[in-house]
């Protein structure tokens, strides 16, 4: 592994580094939805479940009930959400929800637009701005609260006559012959029913109860989250989400209404100081506060000093389903990567167009087997674009994270100074970063760039003894990194989809 990643870089060449020198009406839509049944000729009311009415959800509630598909969706809590992640939406989610026809959920909300990144370390600042140019005025990421943005989604897709969204709590999914037959729930009353269509799509969320009948779940949690709202103040650069590289991991910054500011300051590790006793607050004044932009200290001591605070667990899972006759895993529920980087709405709004597309020349999904032998494409096909943002996450959390190893150290200082240099070598990983250009082999090549850079900064004017062996340690650590990732999303299915055969499965024709 060391060797490829060596040879990668050799490849890549010490040219490179010489040429880089020179919510009420959502309530009365909820409720009318509930009481709406879908009636049949063969007397069933659904063709599709929904277990879950977060983003990945009501979109393809939505979309589904767009293409005429009687949905039922079932979600545990149709109260608006309150999370402190899923707040911001890269550009290339954003196209994603303009092709769904759903980018009205972002109006009236008072979302922002956002333009790019600023990034900080050790007192030096760097803007990163999206590759916008060939694109329509309008496309841009948007960040807001996450709650006002799933209960628009909600509402719209609660608006069509032939979806219907439930308040209720899926206990298990119904089996009979291997074959998924659809759920168990209890409604809010607490009332036991059943409900049956030909195909239950699972996206709960991160915390499914249901996946590990359809997956093999490997959940990761390399860090915690402390959020806290900042409030009259402004970010040193409009428009833009901050990352600050400190120590021991990033924080984060980006506006969520035209009044606030979300920080989130990543802990690695699952514990975290006590909220309850002071201890957080404390870490965050001494430890934290001193190493964001001065512009920000005097709103974030005021934020911590207030004590609203939460703490939210960064979970990882590669997604590696089971492929079963009748049901189907989406959203986080099925795929997650660290919020670092913003991706995982990006990524489930990717996967219900793939979804849709796939469903479309379907005219009855009643022959399960057949199906499930289908959707092992939606696995294959998915792969470039979600592997792409998932890999750049985990990896991009390593790099930006502190650590006393002087060849970890040199990588996160190369990394930094590389996206400095402008042109391609910022323009490219914000391309990958944003959605707008997820490929792959980009992301590679970009990665190990940055190692080589880090390796010529070594080596310039003189190498040393000391210097050639963090050099290679540096190549070491990038292939390390990056390496296991890739292996835990699928080679082939990232790089080579096209070797996969079922790429190529045509739609079941009864």
């Amino acid at each position: 592994m060391v060797a490829l990643g060596a040879v990668i870089a050799i490849l890549l060449g010490f040219a490179l580094f010489y040429g880089l020198k020179g919510k009420k009406s959502i309530d009365s839509s909820m409720k009318s939805s509930e009481n709406r049944t879908c009636k049949s000729d063969s007397g069933r009311s659904t063709d599709i479940i929904i277990v879950g009415a977060g983003v990945a959800g009501s979109a393809l509630a939505y979309t589904l009930g767009k293409d005429g598909r009687r949905v039922h969706v079932i979600e545990r809590d149709l109260r608006q959400p309150d999370r402190i992640v899923g707040e911001l939406l890269q550009p290339g989610g954003y196209l994603k929800l303009v092709e769904l026809g759903l980018e009205d959920c972002v109006s009236d909300i008072d979302a922002q637009n956002v333009y790019g990144y600023a990034l900080y370390k050790d007192g030096q600042s760097t803007k990163l701005s999206y590759p916008l140019g060939s694109f329509n005025s309008n496309v841009a990421g948007r960040s807001f609260h996450h709650g006002r943005f799933v209960q628009r989604m909600r509402e719209k897709a609660a608006s069509l006559p032939n979806v219907r969204m439930e308040h209720g709590t899926v206990t298990s999914l119904l089996e009979r012959n291997g074959t998924i037959k659809g759920v168990e729930y209890k409604t809010k009353t607490g009332e036991k029913h059943t409900a049956y269509a030909p195909l239950t799509v699972v996206c709960d969320g991160c915390c499914s109860n249901l996946r590990r009948n359809l997956c093999n779940p490997k959940v990761e949690i390399p860090s915690c989250f402390v959020g806290l709202a900042l409030e009259n103040c402004k970010l040193p650069f409009a428009n833009h989400g901050h990352v600050v590289l400190a120590e021991p991991s990033p924080i984060l910054f980006y506006p969520i209404s035209s009044t606030e500011i979300r920080c989130l300051v990543d802990i690695p590790g699952q514990k975290v100081p006590s909220v309850s006793n002071g201890e957080m607050a404390q870490y965050l004044k001494t430890v934290i506060a001193p190493q964001i932009p001065h512009e920000l200290q005097t709103a974030f001591i005021s934020a911590t000093e207030k004590g609203n605070m939460r703490t939210m667990p960064n979970r990882s899972m590669p997604a590696a389903p089971y492929p079963t006759p009748g049901a189907l895993l989406m959203g986080d529920a099925f795929n997650m990567r660290h919020p670092l980087t913003g991706g995982g709405m990006t990524v489930a709004l990717s996967d219900v167009i793939l979804l849709r597309d796939l469903l479309r020349p379907l005219r009855s999904l009643d022959n399960a087997y057949s199906l499930c032998k289908y959707f092992e494409s939606f696995y294959t096909l998915r792969k470039p674009v979600a592997s792409t943002i998932n890999t750049l996450a985990g990896a991009l959390y390593k790099v930006f994270s502190a650590s006393s190893d002087p060849a970890r150290e040199e990588m996160r200082q190369a990394c930094f100074d590389y996206l400095r240099l402008g042109g391609v070598f910022s323009s490219g990983p914000i391309s990958i970063l944003s959605g707008l250009n997820p490929r792959p082999l980009s992301l590679v090549l970009h990665f190990f760039a940055v190692a080589v850079y880090g390796v010529g900064r070594l080596l310039i004017p003189f190498p040393s003894p000391k210097r050639l062996w963090i050099g290679a340690r540096l190549i070491s650590d990038a292939s390390g990194i990056i390496f296991p990732i890739i292996k835990a999303e699928g080679i082939t299915q990232m790089f080579f989809p096209v070797a996969v055969p079922a790429y190529y499965r045509a739609p079941p024709v009864k």
